[in-house]
């Protein structure tokens, strides 16, 4: 007979393959429904600048009104193509090998990220419900696990950490904590947010005075606030050193490749990310261990 924590697991898998679904839709269109909402503020600006103002050519300039984008709305599509894709060729996972990875209009090749993202989801899922069963703490870190993955990917991108998700995380893990689902204590948890943001902001400071350049993002500071949040004060420390040498050494690989984006960035967010999923995994303690301390 399967043991419950077998069960809990694979309960925890099914549900972050269809989590994880629902997670392509958010990074790839959440970055893009913001654009719209600047294109639509910078529209209106200017619409109201121009009725205080009337200037010749000025109606001209203000961006064309754009379809709605939403995690709903319009149906995922082919961006090859443009064919709308059906309930059985959506299925996590299965769908994607039964089509062998081709768009099943145009037979373009679909990324292999999409199922990537589901596997990592379900399998975060199924680890964080074997460990914790079926409990509010169990699906507390699933929920966890899931807002990460979905920073770390739009980061990666897009070089943008969307506060409609940082916030909620970081309220989540204030809210866990008192609640007592995270084993961390409230005032540990306080003070880990209160550190975690002002200490990058402090960093991003200094390297601007002394350099004129903007190091970091504001989305840094939040995502760093929000794992002090759920991990405590303590984690800290081992989260961001094991994300400053992961980033480093695959910032020195990109540049020996010559594969740096324009400008020479490399985006903070994912390493930050996982030193908050090996955290999750392992323990803050196990990071020192790893890089030798």
């Amino acid at each position: 007979m399967l043991s419950e924590t077998v069960l809990n697991g694979a309960a925890g898998a099914v549900l972050g393959l269809l989590i994880g679904s629902f997670l392509n839709v958010v990074i790839h269109r959440l970055p893009r429904m913001m654009e719209q909402q600047w294109r639509a503020e910078c529209a209106q600006y200017l619409q109201e600048l121009a009725e205080k103002e009337p200037i010749q050519g000025r109606a001209a300039a203000l961006p064309a009104p754009q379809e709605a984008l939403s995690l709903s709305k319009p149906r995922s599509r082919c961006p090859h193509c443009g064919h709308a894709i059906a309930w059985h060729e959506n299925i996590p996972v299965l769908s994607y090998l039964f089509l062998r990875g081709r768009c099943a209009e145009c037979k373009k090749t679909i990324s292999p990220r999409y199922p990537l993202v589901e596997v990592a989801c379900a399998a975060l899922f199924a680890f964080c419900l074997a460990r914790s069963g079926l409990t509010a703490a169990g699906f507390a870190w699933c929920g966890f696990s899931a807002a990460l993955l979905a920073l770390a990917l739009i980061d990666w991108d897009t070089t943008l950490l969307p506060d409609s998700i940082t916030l909620p995380l970081l309220w989540a893990g204030l809210a866990a904590s008192a609640l007592q689902w995270t084993g961390v204590p409230l005032a540990q948890s306080v003070w880990g947010a209160i550190a975690g943001y002002l200490s990058l902001w402090l960093i991003y400071w200094a390297f601007k005075l002394a350099t004129g350049k903007e190091g970091m993002g504001y989305g840094d500071f939040k995502l760093f606030a929000a794992l002090g949040a759920w991990f405590g004060w303590q984690a800290l420390i081992p989260i961001i050193l094991m994300a400053s040498v992961v980033g480093a050494v695959i910032g020195m690989a990109l540049k020996i490749n010559s594969q740096l984006r324009e400008g020479g960035y490399v985006p903070f967010g994912p390493f930050l990310a996982g030193g908050g999923f090996i955290s999750l995994i392992w323990g803050p303690q196990s990071i020192l261990r790893a890089i030798g301390l």
